[in-house]
């Protein structure tokens, strides 16, 4: 099947953060409740069709912030050669793995085997360690969630979460932090060049659970506790409401 455009009706939730009164939750249940998962290694053929082995890790990754940069740090400077394929063989230096964009932004490098470039991370099909991210790898062989181990932006796709300022009419206002689909706009206007894309893709919406419980550790780390409890409850109820709005397009398809 054909991915779903872009704009389609969509059902959100508003709600006070439970932890922060100033803050209320946008987000958008469609997306929320839909069928889709990661299917990287089975079936999934990549961002760009001449880099089929590595899904959306073409690109390499930005960082959020120091902080994040500093984390991931503390999980490279543990891997091995025999968990990471590009591994230098020696003690690692921050240029093996760091580098900067056009902008001067610093993201993970950038490296070519076999002909499809990729981040400096990527395990290509065939390596001994496993294919796939190494810091994705090094969290499951150290009793780890990934979320700890990879860049911000590698364990929240698709999930984006984005910031604004409300202003009302009584000259108050509060922060909507919105929790909804990384799409393809999401990856700013490169996004729309994209060869294949996951989130709108039928062949992604084919998870036994909804989003919104298979990503229930990120979207904790992205909420809060209290925060993701009040959202299990709002998701739930739309299920249970049988609304039109209530499957993703991609998903209704799959499901035929």
């Amino acid at each position: 099947m054909p991915e779903v455009d872009l704009v389609f009706p969509r059902a959100h939730v508003e709600f006070a953060d439970p932890a922060d009164a100033d803050q209320v939750f946008r987000c958008d249940l469609t997306w929320l409740t839909s069928a889709w998962t990661c299917i990287f290694g089975q079936g999934c053929p990549g961002i760009y069709d001449t880099s089929p082995d590595v899904g959306c890790c073409t690109l390499g990754a930005h960082f959020s912030d120091a902080e994040d940069e500093q984390r991931v740090a503390g999980f490279v400077a543990q891997l091995t050669p025999a968990q990471w394929q590009q591994h230098p063989g020696r003690e690692v230096e921050e240029g093996d793995w760091i580098a900067l964009d056009d902008d001067g932004e610093r993201k993970t490098r950038v490296t070519t085997v076999d002909d499809q470039p990729a981040c400096v991370f990527a395990n290509r099909p065939g390596f001994a360690g496993g294919e796939g991210c190494a810091l994705h790898g090094l969290a499951l062989q150290v009793g780890r969630d990934p979320l700890e181990t990879k860049p911000d932006v590698c364990w929240q796709l698709p999930i984006r979460r984005t910031y604004r300022t409300v202003e009302l009419p009584d000259d108050t206002s509060y922060l909507e932090i919105s929790i909804g689909e990384y799409d393809r706009r999401g990856w700013g206007p490169g996004g729309h060049d994209l060869d294949w894309y996951c989130s709108g893709n039928t062949e992604a919406h084919v998870a036994v659970e909804p989003v919104y419980v298979s990503y229930a550790a990120e979207l904790t780390e992205l909420m809060g506790a209290p925060a993701y409890a009040a959202l299990v409850a709002h998701c739930e109820a739309h299920v249970r409401s049988r609304s039109a709005l209530a499957i993703h397009p991609a998903t209704r398809a799959a499901q035929g």
